[in-house]
Parts: structure tokens; sequence; C-alpha cells
């Protein structure tokens, strides 16, 4: 009838699933498939794609979320996407994500520094049983050794929006259950048995294996950005030949950073020589008033390099930069970006369910950790596309809000016009209206299923 087509053209109009909406935009039923997410029969995989990430915006778990969403799937349904041994999810996070900063990128007004920033990260973890977790991790956010998994992660910033790439869980002799233990074991050629060997790797080749990956997907930055634990000769020399420079701290280390060919072989001794010699000038980051002064020397391995030397009332910090061309002030500049991964941190585990996983299983975690760093990514998206740019935190509240308001009054008006049949029944002459009505009813429920994928009940 001619109300359906109304109330279809009405619905999709004025109701709108903002991480939908995404979700069709980087087309992620054509990523899906082209990494291995296909099934013969049963739900379709975007649409418990879909659940997963609202779950997580909505802070609920797989249990609650089935228990009040009227059109959710059963239990196994989701269950089953995150122990699935053939999903690439490594590839699907890349991939995810360079669609959304192409999309981003058409935004940009002018040239803009772009980065990439790799580090890593602990997290707690108090189950002895869990596969991938560790002893003796020291965590820098409780200053101590926990028990927990060590998660190497690689980031795009554009300074304005952050997007994390790439992700891996780094295990060291004190890892609680064997690889040959974890209970699932898969054909050597296989993703999965890949990414556990991946896990067995020194951090810096999973590094360098991480930045590969991203420029191979179409990834272009400028700089990679590392801390001081990644500075090592070799392998900025590795980053060096893929065309791609490195701004880092440096540590102060003088079997390390010893320059041969210099006649002020160490840190120390250069920048006691150049203070004498340089004229320093002054900043400051938030309340730390500091000095600076830099000079450009030759690394028997990392090649020629410009360490900029910044004096706070207590440290002597050394930024190193093998774009020899950046003025001081601008490789300071971009190096305060690398701080941004740490809020990233910091924003998965307060909103994004980082480090909550209820899962044991090896494969299960990886899908779940995957899961929230893909709806951290969208999120991101969504606040760089909004006229007013706010914090992720502030953003995630809003979605949440507006995902709840939207389903529960949805369904109100729905069980409204129900209330309404009800009445209509009991007169006999109104049996046509409450025909008409009955049919509007299930047109409602079938175009807000569409629009939102599901609701919750109120």
């Amino acid at each position: 009838m001619g109300y359906e087509n109304t109330i279809t053209k009405a619905i999709s109009t004025q109701l709108n699933n903002p991480l939908l909406t995404v979700l069709k935009e980087i087309r992620i039923e054509r990523l899906l498939k082209k990494n291995r997410f296909v099934k013969k029969e049963g739900a379709p995989l975007s649409s418990v794609l879909l659940h997963f990430i609202s779950m997580i915006v909505m802070n609920r778990n797989i249990a609650s979320f089935v228990k009040y969403s009227s059109h959710s799937f059963k239990k196994d349904t989701y269950y089953r996407m995150l122990g699935n041994k053939s999903y690439q999810w490594q590839k699907l996070l890349l991939q995810s994500a360079v669609a959304l900063i192409s999309k981003v990128k058409a935004l940009h007004r002018g040239k803009k520094t772009e980065v990439l920033i790799l580090d890593d990260t602990v997290e707690t973890k108090r189950g002895k049983w869990i596969e991938g977790v560790c002893d003796r991790l020291f965590s820098n956010k409780e200053g101590r050794l926990v028990r927990g998994l060590n998660m190497v992660s690689l980031s795009y910033n554009d300074g304005y929006s952050n997007f994390i790439l790439d992700f891996a869980l780094k295990f060291n002799k004190n890892l609680r259950i064997s690889i040959e233990e974890f209970k699932h074991q898969f054909y050597h050629s296989s993703d999965a048995h890949k990414r556990k060997q991946e896990g067995l790797q020194s951090k810096l080749e999973i590094a360098v294996s991480m930045v590969r990956r991203a420029l191979k997907a179409g990834i272009r930055a400028d700089y990679l950005l590392i801390d001081s634990w990644y500075s090592k000769p070799v392998f900025i020399r590795q980053i060096r030949e893929m065309k791609l420079h490195t701004i880092t701290r440096i540590a102060n280390n003088p079997k390390l950073w010893n320059f041969k060919n210099e006649k002020r072989k160490t840190l120390d001794r250069i920048y006691a020589i150049l203070i004498k010699t340089t004229r320093r000038k002054r900043g400051h980051y938030n309340s730390i008033q500091y000095t600076y002064c830099s000079t450009i020397l030759k690394h028997h391995t990392a090649g020629r390099v410009k360490i900029v030397f910044i004096k706070t009332k207590n440290n002597l910090i050394p930024l190193l930069s093998t774009d020899i061309t950046l003025t001081d002030e601008r490789i300071i500049e971009i190096y305060k970006r690398r701080w941004n991964i740490e809020q990233g941190y910091k924003e998965l585990r307060e909103y994004f369910g980082f480090g909550k996983e209820e899962n044991r299983i090896y494969e299960a975690l990886i899908a779940r950790i995957t899961l929230s760093l893909l709806s951290y990514n969208i999120v991101s998206y969504l606040n760089r596309i909004d006229n007013e740019p706010q914090t992720l935190g502030g953003l995630f509240r809003d979605l949440e809000c507006e995902l709840d308001a939207l389903a529960i009054s949805m369904e109100v008006f729905i069980r409204l016009i129900e209330g309404i049949i009800e009445k209509l029944e009991e007169v006999e002459e109104t049996q046509k209206a409450v025909l008409v009505l009955a049919q509007i009813v299930s047109t409602l429920r079938v175009c807000v299923r569409n629009e939102l994928e599901f609701w919750c009940e109120s």
C-alpha cells in the first residue's frame, strides 16, 4: 500500500544509526569478504559486527545485549564470530582504518604533517589460564611487575585525529600457557598461526613488520615517532630504508649512541661542548620550562642525523631526527604528538572495553581487542567529521545516549500504537482501521530494524 513507501522514506530520513552509516561508507561487507569473513548460512556477519560495535559503545556485554535487545541474535552467534579460526582480524583492522583515513584526508586544508606512532602498553590480567598472558611484565601505569598482556601498536595521526592501524600481543619467556598448549592448533600457513608466531618475535621485529604492512596498505606518513626503547640505530636504519623519517627520544647510552667519527663521542660530551659554542633557546611544555640547542652528526649505523638537546631543570632529553632539514622547534612540536597514543590507551580502557575482555582463548582475545580498536577508529572518525570536534570521551557518551534514545523511543512509539489497536478492536465498526494500523506497526518494525539493525526494550 501507499503508506508503506511513505513510512519507509520518513524513517530512513529521520532515523539514523551513525555506526551503521560509517560501516556502509567504508563498504564493510566488501572488506569482510576480502578477509575471509564468510559463512554459508545464518546471521549476516556485517550485522553481527555492528552489534559488537554497538555493545562496546553502549557499554554492554553479550549477555546483557541479548537480554535487552529485542532483535539480537543468539549468544552462540556472537561467540562463534569471536572464536572463528579463519577470520583475518589484523587485515580487517588495517584496511578499515585505511578507508576511514582516506575519507578524513578529504577534510584536509593545505599540507598536513602525517605521522605514524609506535608504542606498547601492558594491560593487567588476573586470570592464570588466559592464552597469551605473561608474568613479570613491567607496567608503567602501575610502576611494578604484573601479570598481563603486552600489546605493541601502530597508530596514524594527522594532527587532529588518531587511528589505530595494527597491533600484536608480544610474548615473553614467562608465558603462562605455552603456545603448544593453546587450545587450538593451526596449519602453519594460517593467519592465526602467523599471529601466534609473531608474538614470539622481538618488539623491534614486530615493529618493522607493522610499519611495512601499513605502508604497503597505502598509508602515507612523513615521520615515525617512537620512544627511547625502540630508538636503536639498527631499527632507525631499517625504517630509513623504507623511505620514512624517524623522530625519537634516544637513551643516553654510550654503547648505542657512540659517534666514533666525532671527537666528541658520547651525547654528554657532545652537549657539554655544544653549550659553550651555541646559544640556547628557551621553550616550555605546559608548566615545564626548558632550554634547547642542536647539532648535526653522523652515526656509523643510523647515518646522518640531527639531535636536539632539551635541558629541563633535572633532565637532559636528546631528540633525534633523521630529517636534518627540520628546525629545532618543528622537531619538538612533531614529537609532542607521540603523547596522543598515551591518551588513546586511556580512552580505550575507559570507554572501549580494552582490558575487560572476557575471553581465555587466544583467537577470541585477538578478535575482541580488534573490535575495541575498530570501535575506537569509528568514533574517532565521527568526532572528526563533526562540525565541532570534542574529546572522544564526550562523543562516546553522546553516541551511547543517542543509540539508547533512538532505540527506546521507537519501541515506546510502536507500543503506543499497539495499545491504540487493542482499544479499537473492542469496537466492531473499526475492524478495517485496526487492520491498517497493524500493517503500519509491522512496517515500522521492519524499517526501524533496517535502519538501526537492532533496538532495545524500554
